[in-house]
Protein backbone atom coordinates (compact mmCIF):
# COMPACT_ATOMS: atom_id res chain seq x y z
CA UNK A 1 0.00 0.00 0.00
CA UNK A 2 1.26 3.19 -1.15
CA UNK A 3 1.58 6.86 0.70
CA UNK A 4 0.32 10.01 -1.10
CA UNK A 5 1.12 13.22 -0.24
CA UNK A 6 -1.16 15.96 -1.27
CA UNK A 7 1.72 19.25 -1.46
CA UNK A 8 -1.21 21.46 -3.57
CA UNK A 9 -2.51 22.63 -0.47
CA UNK A 10 1.02 23.67 0.77
CA UNK A 11 2.41 25.54 -2.37
CA UNK A 12 -1.14 27.32 -1.90
CA UNK A 13 -0.32 28.67 1.29
CA UNK A 14 3.25 29.40 0.39
CA UNK A 15 1.75 31.17 -2.56
CA UNK A 16 -0.97 33.52 -0.35
CA UNK A 17 1.93 34.16 2.22
CA UNK A 18 4.60 35.26 -0.23
CA UNK A 19 1.11 37.89 -1.91
CA UNK A 20 0.48 38.73 1.95
CA UNK A 21 4.49 39.65 2.69
CA UNK A 22 4.40 41.63 -0.65
CA UNK A 23 1.10 43.60 0.76
CA UNK A 24 2.84 44.47 3.61
CA UNK A 25 5.61 45.37 2.43
CA UNK A 26 3.84 47.88 -0.46
CA UNK A 27 1.87 48.77 2.25
CA UNK A 28 4.51 49.94 5.06
CA UNK A 29 6.69 51.72 1.64
CA UNK A 30 3.30 53.69 1.04
CA UNK A 31 2.75 54.51 4.64
CA UNK A 32 6.15 56.00 5.09
CA UNK A 33 5.67 57.98 1.90
CA UNK A 34 2.54 59.09 3.40
CA UNK A 35 3.86 60.52 7.09
CA UNK A 36 6.31 62.24 4.89
CA UNK A 37 4.11 63.96 2.56
CA UNK A 38 2.15 65.10 5.85
CA UNK A 39 5.02 65.88 7.67
CA UNK A 40 6.62 68.16 4.90
CA UNK A 41 3.82 69.22 2.56
CA UNK A 42 4.64 72.70 2.27
CA UNK A 43 8.14 71.72 1.04
CA UNK A 44 6.96 69.75 -1.85
CA UNK A 45 4.74 71.50 -2.99
CA UNK A 46 7.18 74.47 -3.05
CA UNK A 47 9.42 71.98 -4.74
CA UNK A 48 7.26 71.45 -7.20
CA UNK A 49 6.26 74.99 -8.10
CA UNK A 50 9.47 75.39 -8.80
CA UNK A 51 9.99 72.90 -11.15
CA UNK A 52 6.94 74.46 -12.93
CA UNK A 53 8.25 77.72 -13.00
CA UNK A 54 11.56 76.71 -14.33
CA UNK A 55 9.53 74.59 -17.08
CA UNK A 56 7.87 77.61 -18.15
CA UNK A 57 10.95 79.71 -18.49
CA UNK A 58 12.60 77.12 -20.60
CA UNK A 59 9.96 77.28 -23.27
CA UNK A 60 11.60 80.86 -24.28
CA UNK A 61 14.66 79.00 -25.79
CA UNK A 62 13.58 75.73 -26.59
CA UNK A 63 10.56 77.02 -28.56
CA UNK A 64 11.58 78.96 -31.89
CA UNK A 65 8.62 81.04 -31.94
CA UNK A 66 9.58 82.67 -28.63
CA UNK A 67 13.51 82.69 -28.94
CA UNK A 68 12.87 84.20 -32.01
CA UNK A 69 11.74 87.39 -30.11
CA UNK A 70 13.76 87.20 -26.81
CA UNK A 71 16.81 85.14 -28.40
CA UNK A 72 20.10 83.98 -26.40
CA UNK A 73 18.97 86.88 -23.39
CA UNK A 74 16.11 83.80 -22.70
CA UNK A 75 18.48 82.25 -20.38
CA UNK A 76 18.34 85.48 -17.89
CA UNK A 77 15.10 84.37 -17.29
CA UNK A 78 16.05 81.23 -16.11
CA UNK A 79 18.15 82.65 -14.37
CA UNK A 80 15.72 85.23 -12.64
CA UNK A 81 13.52 82.39 -11.64
CA UNK A 82 16.06 80.50 -9.97
CA UNK A 83 17.85 83.23 -8.11
CA UNK A 84 14.59 85.13 -7.05
CA UNK A 85 11.71 81.91 -6.52
CA UNK A 86 11.46 81.62 -2.46
CA UNK A 87 9.45 79.43 -0.32
CA UNK A 88 6.95 82.83 1.02
CA UNK A 89 5.23 85.02 -1.74
CA UNK A 90 6.27 88.22 0.30
CA UNK A 91 10.15 87.32 -0.71
CA UNK A 92 9.44 86.14 -3.71
CA UNK A 93 7.59 89.40 -4.61
CA UNK A 94 9.86 92.02 -2.79
CA UNK A 95 12.99 90.22 -5.08
CA UNK A 96 10.84 90.09 -7.98
CA UNK A 97 10.39 94.12 -7.68
CA UNK A 98 13.95 95.18 -6.86
CA UNK A 99 15.77 92.90 -9.43
CA UNK A 100 13.22 94.81 -11.88
CA UNK A 101 13.96 98.02 -9.96
CA UNK A 102 18.10 96.86 -9.92
CA UNK A 103 18.02 96.46 -13.43
CA UNK A 104 16.18 99.34 -15.14
CA UNK A 105 18.46 101.46 -13.15
CA UNK A 106 21.74 99.55 -13.52
CA UNK A 107 21.06 99.33 -17.48
CA UNK A 108 19.73 103.11 -17.84
CA UNK A 109 23.08 104.37 -16.24
CA UNK A 110 25.20 101.95 -18.03
CA UNK A 111 23.81 103.08 -21.02
CA UNK A 112 24.05 106.35 -20.50
CA UNK A 113 27.81 106.03 -19.29
CA UNK A 114 28.57 104.21 -22.79
CA UNK A 115 27.13 106.53 -24.80
CA UNK A 116 29.00 109.55 -23.07
CA UNK A 117 31.98 107.42 -23.28
CA UNK A 118 32.23 106.90 -26.54
CA UNK A 119 33.10 110.87 -27.52
CA UNK A 120 36.30 110.65 -25.57
CA UNK A 121 38.05 107.66 -27.24
CA UNK A 122 39.81 104.11 -26.72
CA UNK A 123 41.30 105.98 -23.64
CA UNK A 124 39.01 108.22 -22.60
CA UNK A 125 36.11 105.60 -22.66
CA UNK A 126 38.11 103.44 -20.88
CA UNK A 127 38.75 106.29 -17.80
CA UNK A 128 35.31 107.04 -17.96
CA UNK A 129 33.90 103.20 -17.56
CA UNK A 130 36.71 102.57 -14.89
CA UNK A 131 35.69 105.64 -12.97
CA UNK A 132 32.22 105.31 -13.03
CA UNK A 133 32.18 101.53 -12.13
CA UNK A 134 34.92 102.55 -9.19
CA UNK A 135 32.35 105.18 -8.44
CA UNK A 136 29.00 103.58 -8.09
CA UNK A 137 30.39 100.06 -7.26
CA UNK A 138 31.78 101.72 -3.65
CA UNK A 139 28.76 103.78 -3.25
CA UNK A 140 26.20 100.82 -3.93
CA UNK A 141 28.67 98.64 -1.50
CA UNK A 142 28.28 101.28 0.83
CA UNK A 143 24.81 101.40 1.03
CA UNK A 144 24.91 97.33 0.78
CA UNK A 145 26.33 97.88 4.44
CA UNK A 146 23.67 100.60 6.30
CA UNK A 147 21.57 97.75 8.79
CA UNK A 148 18.02 99.71 6.79
CA UNK A 149 18.91 99.54 3.99
CA UNK A 150 20.34 96.18 3.78
CA UNK A 151 17.22 95.02 5.30
CA UNK A 152 15.08 96.14 2.33
CA UNK A 153 16.95 96.67 -0.85
CA UNK A 154 20.04 94.59 -0.11
CA UNK A 155 19.13 92.51 -3.38
CA UNK A 156 18.27 95.24 -5.16
CA UNK A 157 21.46 96.84 -5.33
CA UNK A 158 23.15 93.74 -5.60
CA UNK A 159 21.29 93.71 -9.21
CA UNK A 160 21.74 97.57 -9.87
CA UNK A 161 25.64 96.99 -9.55
CA UNK A 162 25.84 94.11 -11.66
CA UNK A 163 23.76 95.19 -14.41
CA UNK A 164 25.56 98.31 -14.63
CA UNK A 165 29.29 96.53 -15.28
CA UNK A 166 27.88 94.11 -17.60
CA UNK A 167 26.13 96.94 -19.77
CA UNK A 168 29.09 99.66 -19.39
CA UNK A 169 31.97 97.87 -20.05
CA UNK A 170 30.45 95.63 -22.72
CA UNK A 171 32.14 97.94 -25.24
CA UNK A 172 29.82 97.91 -27.96
CA UNK A 173 28.00 101.05 -29.44
CA UNK A 174 24.91 102.67 -27.74
CA UNK A 175 22.72 101.61 -30.02
CA UNK A 176 23.61 97.69 -29.71
CA UNK A 177 23.82 98.53 -26.04
CA UNK A 178 20.19 99.60 -26.06
CA UNK A 179 18.64 96.73 -27.57
CA UNK A 180 20.75 94.58 -25.47
CA UNK A 181 19.23 95.72 -22.33
CA UNK A 182 15.77 95.84 -23.90
CA UNK A 183 15.98 92.16 -24.67
CA UNK A 184 17.37 91.60 -21.41
CA UNK A 185 14.31 93.46 -19.55
CA UNK A 186 12.57 91.23 -21.42
CA UNK A 187 13.71 88.33 -20.72
CA UNK A 188 13.71 89.32 -16.79
CA UNK A 189 10.39 90.45 -16.86
CA UNK A 190 9.24 87.17 -18.23
CA UNK A 191 10.89 85.20 -15.53
CA UNK A 192 9.52 87.44 -12.34
CA UNK A 193 6.01 87.51 -14.10
CA UNK A 194 6.13 83.64 -14.18
CA UNK A 195 7.85 83.65 -10.66
CA UNK A 196 5.03 85.72 -9.22
CA UNK A 197 2.03 83.87 -10.87
CA UNK A 198 3.35 80.38 -10.23
CA UNK A 199 3.92 81.25 -6.09
CA UNK A 200 0.87 83.78 -5.57
CA UNK A 201 -1.72 81.51 -7.45
CA UNK A 202 -0.79 77.92 -6.40
CA UNK A 203 -0.49 77.29 -2.81
CA UNK A 204 0.80 80.70 -1.91
CA UNK A 205 2.72 80.55 1.57
CA UNK A 206 2.60 83.82 3.09
CA UNK A 207 5.20 85.16 5.35
CA UNK A 208 2.71 87.13 7.40
CA UNK A 209 0.51 83.96 8.17
CA UNK A 210 4.15 82.37 9.42
CA UNK A 211 4.89 84.74 11.25
CA UNK A 212 1.26 85.49 12.85
CA UNK A 213 1.79 81.82 14.21
CA UNK A 214 5.01 81.41 14.85
CA UNK A 215 4.42 84.71 17.30
CA UNK A 216 1.27 83.36 19.16
CA UNK A 217 3.40 79.74 19.53
CA UNK A 218 6.31 81.32 21.89
CA UNK A 219 3.48 82.35 24.31
CA UNK A 220 2.93 78.67 25.15
CA UNK A 221 6.32 77.65 24.87
CA UNK A 222 7.55 80.30 27.89
CA UNK A 223 4.34 79.40 29.56
CA UNK A 224 5.04 75.95 29.38
CA UNK A 225 9.30 76.62 30.90
CA UNK A 226 7.00 79.08 34.05
CA UNK A 227 5.04 75.97 34.67
CA UNK A 228 8.03 73.58 34.70
CA UNK A 229 10.52 75.60 36.38
CA UNK A 230 8.30 75.72 39.68
CA UNK A 231 7.27 72.38 39.69
CA UNK A 232 10.74 71.82 39.34
CA UNK A 233 12.00 74.00 42.02
CA UNK A 234 9.32 72.29 44.72
CA UNK A 235 9.62 68.56 43.44
CA UNK A 236 10.41 66.64 46.93
CA UNK A 237 11.34 63.15 47.78
CA UNK A 238 12.53 60.77 45.19
CA UNK A 239 11.42 63.45 42.09
CA UNK A 240 13.73 66.13 43.91
CA UNK A 241 16.59 66.42 41.12
CA UNK A 242 15.05 64.36 38.92
CA UNK A 243 12.57 66.66 37.16
CA UNK A 244 13.69 68.71 34.30
CA UNK A 245 13.19 71.77 32.71
CA UNK A 246 12.98 71.81 28.82
CA UNK A 247 14.52 74.84 27.72
CA UNK A 248 14.57 74.24 24.45
CA UNK A 249 11.77 76.41 23.35
CA UNK A 250 13.55 79.55 25.41
CA UNK A 251 16.44 79.34 23.24
CA UNK A 252 14.07 78.91 20.24
CA UNK A 253 12.38 82.49 21.21
CA UNK A 254 16.26 83.99 22.03
CA UNK A 255 17.20 82.84 18.49
CA UNK A 256 14.00 83.83 16.75
CA UNK A 257 14.99 87.97 15.94
CA UNK A 258 16.60 87.42 12.55
CA UNK A 259 13.60 85.09 11.53
CA UNK A 260 11.15 87.97 12.77
CA UNK A 261 12.60 90.49 10.76
CA UNK A 262 13.02 88.72 7.66
CA UNK A 263 9.60 87.23 8.12
CA UNK A 264 7.75 90.64 8.90
CA UNK A 265 9.73 92.21 5.52
CA UNK A 266 8.49 90.02 3.36
CA UNK A 267 4.78 90.71 4.83
CA UNK A 268 4.74 93.83 4.16
CA UNK A 269 5.12 92.93 0.46
CA UNK A 270 2.38 90.60 0.54
CA UNK A 271 -1.06 91.38 -1.03
CA UNK A 272 -4.17 91.44 1.19
CA UNK A 273 -4.87 87.60 1.94
CA UNK A 274 -7.27 86.44 4.47
CA UNK A 275 -7.21 88.94 7.79
CA UNK A 276 -4.20 90.19 6.90
CA UNK A 277 -4.45 94.04 4.97
CA UNK A 278 -2.42 95.97 3.16
CA UNK A 279 -1.79 98.24 6.41
CA UNK A 280 -1.37 95.23 8.94
CA UNK A 281 0.67 96.14 11.71
CA UNK A 282 3.73 93.76 11.07
CA UNK A 283 6.39 96.06 13.10
CA UNK A 284 4.15 95.23 16.57
CA UNK A 285 4.67 91.31 15.63
CA UNK A 286 8.36 92.42 16.38
CA UNK A 287 8.08 94.98 19.74
CA UNK A 288 6.10 91.79 21.07
CA UNK A 289 8.97 89.46 19.48
CA UNK A 290 11.59 90.81 21.26
CA UNK A 291 9.83 91.23 24.91
CA UNK A 292 9.33 87.41 24.41
CA UNK A 293 12.89 87.49 23.91
CA UNK A 294 13.43 89.44 27.08
CA UNK A 295 11.18 86.78 29.10
CA UNK A 296 13.11 84.08 27.59
CA UNK A 297 16.13 85.52 28.87
CA UNK A 298 14.73 85.98 32.67
CA UNK A 299 13.70 82.11 32.83
CA UNK A 300 17.01 80.94 31.72
CA UNK A 301 18.79 81.83 34.60
CA UNK A 302 15.60 81.34 36.77
CA UNK A 303 16.10 77.11 35.51
CA UNK A 304 20.10 78.18 36.45
CA UNK A 305 18.94 78.86 39.78
CA UNK A 306 16.72 75.85 40.57
CA UNK A 307 19.11 73.41 38.92
CA UNK A 308 21.87 74.43 41.78
CA UNK A 309 22.61 72.08 44.24
CA UNK A 310 22.80 74.74 47.28
CA UNK A 311 18.95 75.20 47.86
CA UNK A 312 16.91 76.26 50.64
CA UNK A 313 15.35 73.41 52.72
CA UNK A 314 12.43 72.11 52.52
CA UNK A 315 11.26 73.29 55.81
CA UNK A 316 11.93 76.89 54.71
CA UNK A 317 10.30 76.27 51.39
CA UNK A 318 7.50 74.50 52.55
CA UNK A 319 5.23 77.03 53.70
CA UNK A 320 5.85 79.38 50.63
CA UNK A 321 4.99 76.43 48.08
CA UNK A 322 1.29 77.51 47.62
CA UNK A 323 2.33 80.90 46.93
CA UNK A 324 5.25 80.13 44.76
CA UNK A 325 3.13 77.60 42.48
CA UNK A 326 0.36 80.18 42.07
CA UNK A 327 2.31 82.30 41.18
CA UNK A 328 4.07 79.95 38.04
CA UNK A 329 0.02 78.82 36.76
CA UNK A 330 -1.28 82.26 36.60
CA UNK A 331 1.88 83.93 34.79
CA UNK A 332 1.23 80.52 32.41
CA UNK A 333 -1.93 81.09 31.92
CA UNK A 334 -1.53 84.57 31.41
CA UNK A 335 1.14 83.94 28.80
CA UNK A 336 -1.31 81.18 27.31
CA UNK A 337 -4.23 83.62 27.03
CA UNK A 338 -2.53 86.36 25.46
CA UNK A 339 -1.05 83.78 22.64
CA UNK A 340 -4.62 82.96 21.86
CA UNK A 341 -5.54 86.25 21.53
CA UNK A 342 -3.13 86.72 18.85
CA UNK A 343 -4.06 83.75 17.30
CA UNK A 344 -7.63 83.54 16.87
CA UNK A 345 -7.32 87.55 16.65
CA UNK A 346 -9.77 88.34 19.16
CA UNK A 347 -9.31 91.17 21.85
CA UNK A 348 -10.35 89.27 25.12
CA UNK A 349 -11.34 93.16 27.17
CA UNK A 350 -11.22 91.92 31.04
CA UNK A 351 -9.15 88.88 30.18
CA UNK A 352 -6.01 89.60 27.44
CA UNK A 353 -5.78 93.03 29.63
CA UNK A 354 -4.16 91.26 32.68
CA UNK A 355 -2.34 94.50 33.98
CA UNK A 356 -4.39 94.19 37.47
CA UNK A 357 -4.05 90.72 37.92
CA UNK A 358 -0.49 90.86 36.84
CA UNK A 359 -0.15 93.87 40.05
CA UNK A 360 -1.78 91.62 42.12
CA UNK A 361 1.02 89.13 41.05
CA UNK A 362 3.64 91.26 42.05
CA UNK A 363 2.24 92.87 45.00
CA UNK A 364 2.00 88.86 46.84
CA UNK A 365 5.54 88.37 45.54
CA UNK A 366 6.86 91.75 47.36
CA UNK A 367 4.85 90.64 50.12
CA UNK A 368 7.16 87.12 50.07
CA UNK A 369 10.44 88.49 49.04
CA UNK A 370 10.10 91.03 52.34
CA UNK A 371 9.61 87.60 54.66
CA UNK A 372 12.50 85.93 52.86
CA UNK A 373 15.13 88.64 53.22
CA UNK A 374 13.94 89.24 57.01
CA UNK A 375 13.72 85.35 57.80
CA UNK A 376 17.33 85.10 55.96
CA UNK A 377 19.95 83.51 58.25
CA UNK A 378 22.04 80.95 55.87
CA UNK A 379 23.31 81.15 52.46
CA UNK A 380 20.50 78.40 51.74
CA UNK A 381 18.15 81.04 52.04
CA UNK A 382 19.05 83.43 49.36
CA UNK A 383 18.36 80.94 47.12
CA UNK A 384 14.29 81.57 47.06
CA UNK A 385 15.05 85.38 47.54
CA UNK A 386 17.24 84.99 43.77
CA UNK A 387 14.22 83.30 42.57
CA UNK A 388 11.75 85.94 43.71
CA UNK A 389 13.74 88.79 41.90
CA UNK A 390 13.44 86.89 38.43
CA UNK A 391 9.84 85.72 39.22
CA UNK A 392 9.30 89.72 39.75
CA UNK A 393 11.17 90.31 36.20
CA UNK A 394 9.17 88.23 34.77
CA UNK A 395 5.82 90.00 35.77
CA UNK A 396 7.12 93.14 34.92
CA UNK A 397 7.56 92.27 31.21
CA UNK A 398 4.43 89.74 31.16
CA UNK A 399 2.32 92.98 31.81
CA UNK A 400 4.41 95.42 29.22
CA UNK A 401 3.61 92.54 27.04
CA UNK A 402 -0.21 92.78 28.17
CA UNK A 403 -0.48 95.75 26.86
CA UNK A 404 1.45 95.54 23.14
CA UNK A 405 -0.49 92.54 22.71
CA UNK A 406 -3.49 95.13 23.39
CA UNK A 407 -2.35 97.30 20.86
CA UNK A 408 -1.98 95.30 18.56
CA UNK A 409 -5.10 93.93 18.52
CA UNK A 410 -6.58 97.80 18.53
CA UNK A 411 -4.20 98.55 15.40
CA UNK A 412 -4.98 95.33 13.18
CA UNK A 413 -8.72 95.47 14.15
CA UNK A 414 -9.04 92.19 16.60
CA UNK A 415 -12.22 91.06 17.15
CA UNK A 416 -14.07 91.82 20.70
CA UNK A 417 -15.35 88.36 22.72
Amino acid sequence: MSTRIDISNENEASHNHEKQNKFLFVSNIWYFIAKYLEQHEKKVIHSIKIGTALVLVSLLYLLDPLFKHVGETSMWAIMTVVLIYDFFAGATLSKGVLRGIGTILGGALGCLVAYLAEDFGKIGYTTVVGTSVFVFGAVATYCRMIPSIKRKCDYGIMIFVLTFNLVAVSGLRADKILELARLRLVAISLGVAVCIITNLLIFPMWAGDELHNLTSSRFNKLACCIEECMEAYFSVGEKKGQLSVNINGCKSVLNSKSNDESLANFARWEPWHGKFGFSHPWEKYLQIGELLREIASIILPLQACIALPLQAPTTLQHPTKEAYKNVGLSLGLTMRELGESILKMRRGQEKVLKVPELQSIKLELTILLTSELQAIENVEALAMANILFLLMEIVDKVKMLAKEVDKLGEKAGFESK
